[in-house]
């Protein structure tokens, strides 16, 4: 059938009925309950021992990658220290080479001073107190002696051969 509202044909298929309301729940039996609850317990009981691997995982990554850390910053220190022993090396040598050096051309000094001195006290000996010098030859017969002496300005040659005795 069909009616007029207002405007509008309804028919009795698109008339709204009122809705029945929704049924009222039941609590569960008690066994239900305590199921629910072992359940539920369970479920907690997973996800806290899943949490926990997780965490202990997080912790050994952590713990990993500290080392690491640590180990790379011991290297570079390592390697800091290495290079600074070696440039206090470096320094310590190169100042060793001046010194040894400079004392090295002190010394040449000095002994071209010492030459020097040598030479003209030997020349003033020489020309004041005068000196000899000579050679010799021994064979089985005989001694060949040959001096040279000098005063001053003035030279003395001597050569001499000196017959040993013979005994038979």
């Amino acid at each position: 059938m069909a009616q007029w509202l207002g405007t509008i044909l309804v028919t009795e298929s698109q008339v709204p009925e009122s809705q029945p309301p929704p049924p009222v729940k039941k609590p569960p039996p008690d066994k239900e309950l305590q199921a629910i609850k072992i359940q539920a317990w369970w479920r907690g009981a997973l996800v806290r021992r899943t949490l926990l691997h997780a965490a202990l995982r997080a912790c050994i990554i952590q713990w990993w990658w500290k080392q690491k850390l640590a180990e790379l910053l011991e290297k570079r220190r390592r390697a800091a220290l290495e290079q600074y022993a070696q440039q206090i090396w470096a320094v310590v040598k190169l100042q060793s080479l001046v010194r040894m050096w400079r004392i090295r051309l002190r010394y040449c000094r000095l002994l071209n001073a010492v030459r020097i001195i040598q030479v003209y006290w030997r020349w003033h000996n020489c020309h004041t107190r005068g000196f000899f010098q000579g050679s010799y030859e021994l064979t089985a017969s005989q001694l060949e002696l040959e001096l040279e002496i000098f005063l001053g300005s003035q030279i003395c040659r001597i050569t001499d051969c000196i017959p040993f005795p013979i005994k038979n």
